[in-house]
């Protein structure tokens, strides 16, 4: 490692890939260093995957490292700019459509699927409809699926593009201690990694952590003084079902993205990362809290008979309440503790029946469970009411589109938590109260899923390149 570099970005996740992808591109002469606390793509495993024992690897394979949280999640590409962040907030809607489109031709030239979602209108007019009818919002959005394989694949040859043949250096197992600032400009980092800490020097900065970094990040900026705004705490469950509910809907939707107001509390329930023949998972946050995810395959081989999803409730809480993190990283450390560490499950039946799953009543279920280390309980001793409540209901109401959801075999996993990091303040080049100090993806509260992280990425790199 130098000394100095023209640019440093804080994070290998697809914000920070697309920000060295379009610099190199722009400017092939600016140095460029990305720093990542996981490992190089290459190097990342997860015991998990192959043994179906987490081990609590340091840092988590699934969560840290090269492509971020992305390496191993389903890889989809969402081509709507209503879906997957705030980048309409920043520009306007044929700006954002025309940044979605470059981006997405970047997946496309490294090897991403050409098939897209989404686009049998009639159909999908005909699901939208019968979904109005019970209060239902269906969130349109074309998507573009690579399968947990092929994302793995392409962010590989994204990465050998960048270190092999551009200026472009990445340091895996490296923590970021502290952002320095000088004279009101970004001016380096503080590292640490296995050779000890160190001091580099930089003109740009680009604040990329994503959801693993949200509180690392949230912590900087109240010592750098950046201004923020609470974001909304998404909490709530995974769902699994066989593949035989959810197939009229993913077959032409892939994923989709429902939307219901709850009846007794009137909280915003969603769908989120529909996972059609998927793999429910786990995956860890500073080598401790264990929360649930999901994904799928590309390759039909690999599929499952199951399709899960994540159902989440959107709070968004007022002063004096400054703590979103905190509060999701709670209420999973409770499940964590009711089961030893690990993810918890629980039949819809026994939810409502109110009374614990154990072993021989998961035998019983004929939704036979993808995540083979969770441990069966009782979810009401870990969500608060109003998500469970409000989750009970929803499920009751998307049963209308898809008949057999609210059975007494549908599985719930919790729990499931998006970390989201307090909203940054910036322009809409993403740049801080601190000059040449930018903050992007999904741990800025800027965005929640690889599209449009991968489009701050690219604002950013251009705006660096104009200067």
């Amino acid at each position: 490692m130098k000394k100095s570099y023209d640019v440093i970005i804080i994070g290998a996740g697809p914000a920070g890939i697309f920000t060295a992808l379009e610099v190199t591109k722009l400017n092939p002469n600016l140095s460029i260093l990305i720093v990542d606390k996981g490992r190089n793509i290459e190097k990342r495993k997860c015991p998990e995957r192959t043994t179906g024992k987490c081990v609590n690897c340091k840092p988590c394979g699934i969560t840290f490292g090269w492509s971020g949280a992305g390496a191993f999640s389903d890889g989809k590409l969402s081509l709507s700019p209503e879906v997957g962040g705030r980048i309409l907030e920043y520009y306007s809607e044929s700006e954002a459509i025309e940044l979605i489109k470059y981006c997405d031709d970047i997946y496309l030239n490294f090897g991403a699927n050409k098939t897209i979602y989404g686009l049998n209108n009639e159909k999908i007019d005909k699901i939208k409809y019968e979904a109005s009818k019970h209060n239902i919002r269906l969130i349109e959005c074309p998507v573009r699926h690579l399968g947990t394989e092929l994302a793995y694949e392409v962010l590989k040859k994204m990465y050998h593009h960048l270190v092999d043949n551009t200026n472009t250096e990445f340091n895996e197992l490296t923590d970021v201690k502290d952002i320095i600032v000088s004279n009101g400009k970004a001016s380096g980092v503080v590292l640490e990694n296995a050779e000890g800490q160190m001091n580099v020097e930089c003109s740009y900065i680009v604040a990329a952590p994503g959801r693993g970094g949200a509180e690392w990040l949230s912590a900087q900026a109240k010592s750098l003084g950046l201004k923020t705004t609470n974001n909304a705490v998404d909490i709530g469950v995974r769902v699994e079902v066989p593949n035989s509910i959810m197939d009229h809907l993913t077959k032409d939707l892939y994923e989709a993205k429902l939307v219901y107001y709850s009846d007794t509390f009137d909280n915003k329930v969603r769908t989120f990362c529909m996972n059609p023949g998927g793999v429910v998972s786990q995956e860890h946050y500073d080598g401790a809290i264990a929360v649930v995810n999901g994904h799928s395959y590309s390759e039909k081989e690999l599929r499952t008979e199951n399709t899960n999803f994540a159902m989440l409730v959107s709070t968004t809480f007022t002063e004096p309440f400054n703590q979103p993190i905190e509060y999701g990283k709670y209420v999973a450390t409770l499940g964590n503790m009711l089961t030893g560490g690990g993810i918890m499950v629980q039949r819809l039946g026994d939810l409502l029946n109110g009374r614990r799953t154990d072993y021989s009543r998961l035998k019983k279920s004929t939704t036979i469970p993808t995540l083979k280390s969770a441990v069966p309980g009782d979810l009401s001793f870990v969500l608060p009411e109003r998500h469970l409540t409000s989750i009970v209901e929803a499920l009751k109401a998307f049963d209308k589109v898809a008949p057999g959801l609210y059975s007494k075999n549908t599985l719930l996993y919790g729990v499931e938590v998006k970390f989201y990091s307090s909203k940054f303040d910036t322009n809409n080049k993403f740049e801080t109260n601190i000059k040449n100090l930018y903050t992007i993806g999904d741990g800025a509260g800027i965005t929640r899923g690889l599209m449009q992280a991968s489009v701050t990425g690219v604002v950013v790199a251009r705006d660096i390149s104009s200067k």
